[in-house]
């Protein structure tokens, strides 16, 4: 996939904040302070663009490798750029109310910048409008924030999601397209999201639907969707779950847990009708595994097994992978969108104009995981 680079032009209130300085530190004492800093960067030639910029990072959890990814990412920026950032994120990503909490902390810090991933795209509205009204820059990395006060985030890091959950449609339809030509009754496909909350999540789940119905219908199946409100609702044609061709099971958990995962994904696979499931994340992708360890009916022979593709890497899903108990599964970067975001935040306070950045999505199977563009990518 092809890195796009979305156009984003500030608004007039932005321009001006750049102008005056990252942050809400004014007056004479900010101009001095960053005089002398624009000294020293320029002493360390063009590499060092940080200045003395101390930025407040807030990420959705530490409960996967992928946050822990994000963190190296940041720390390479830190030491590239001579900036400095503080990460801070609750203990799980269904941990909402902690980090509106710790995204207020880190506004009351009057920061150079935040970067925000954010666990519920609206539950972080009115801090964003503080930090608006402090002229603190926000950049939003992993997953945006659609109704964002206007001028409040400068920018969002995150991968293309509905593109990236319909390569897991692409692959999976692949492997099962014949055992649905052939059948003489419904079959199911189940989907496993962490969450009805973020906007990464949403995106990626619907965009596994959207273009598996598309398969299915461009082969003359009728496809009816069930399960979690939030998901059916956002699906345009829904169809008739007595009498489609396929069922698009979706499962979200009350919290967002490998255990509660796992407990969703048993009760789609324990079907005798389900072919097929994925887990559109680390977190709900290692629930699907662990439902499996019972079951035992997940493999790569479609007439057999359940295929089953994942999101994210981790050892556990890295090691389904390899076996064939997972079919493969969408590796992100998120090394990269942290620093990325560092990048950015630099860039805002150095007076730059910035723009949203789409980093890649990479399918992965046993075949080519060794491959220099995708290894990078497999964090444990």
């Amino acid at each position: 996939m092809k890195k796009k680079v979305l156009a984003v032009l500030l608004s007039g209130c932005m321009v001006a904040g750049m102008i005056a300085g990252c942050g809400s530190k004014g007056g004479e004492d900010k101009k001095a302070d960053d005089s002398a800093a624009k000294t020293e960067t320029e002493d360390k030639g063009d590499e060092a663009k940080g200045g003395d910029y101390h930025f407040e990072v807030v990420v959705k959890s530490f409960q996967s490798s992928y946050w822990q990814a994000a963190v190296q990412g940041i720390k390479q920026a830190e030491e590239e750029l001579g900036v400095t950032a503080n990460t801070t994120g609750p203990n799980a990503e269904s941990d909402i109310a902690d980090q509106v909490n710790m995204l207020n902390n880190a506004i009351n810090k009057a920061p150079d910048g935040i970067a925000l991933a954010a666990c519920d795209q609206n539950s972080v509205l009115d801090s964003l409008q503080t930090a608006l009204d402090k002229k603190i820059p926000v950049v939003c990395f992993d997953s945006g924030v659609p109704d964002a006060p206007e001028g409040s985030v400068y920018a969002t890091v995150v991968t293309n999601n509905g593109a990236a959950g319909a390569i897991a449609a692409d692959k999976i339809y692949e492997a099962v397209k014949d055992k649905i030509a052939k059948a003489d009754k419904q079959v199911r496909v189940g989907e496993v999201n962490q969450d009805a909350t973020s906007a990464n999540i949403t995106e990626r789940g619907l965009g596994f639907v959207n273009r598996f119905i598309e398969l299915a219908k461009a082969d003359g199946k009728t496809v009816a969707v069930t399960g979690n409100d939030y998901y059916v609702g956002k699906v345009e044609d829904k169809g008739d779950a007595k009498s489609a061709d396929i069922v698009i099971e979706i499962a979200v958990p009350a919290q967002t847990t490998v255990e509660l995962c796992s407990t969703e994904a048993a009760n789609i696979m324990n079907k005798e009708d389900t072919i097929a499931i994925f887990g559109s994340n680390q977190v709900s992708a290692e629930g699907v595994l662990t439902a499996n360890q019972n079951l035992s009916v997940l493999g790569s022979d479609p007439e057999k097994n359940i295929i089953a593709a994942g999101f994210d890497a981790g050892s556990t899903i890295k090691a389904a992978v390899k076996d064939g108990t997972l079919l493969g599964a969408v590796t992100q970067s998120p090394l990269m969108q942290g620093k990325l975001s560092i990048e950015t935040l630099t860039k805002i306070c150095n007076g730059e104009e910035v723009s949203d950045i789409e980093t890649d999505g990479y399918w992965y199977d046993a075949t080519n995981m060794e491959d220099p563009d995708i290894s990078p990518n497999l964090y444990d």
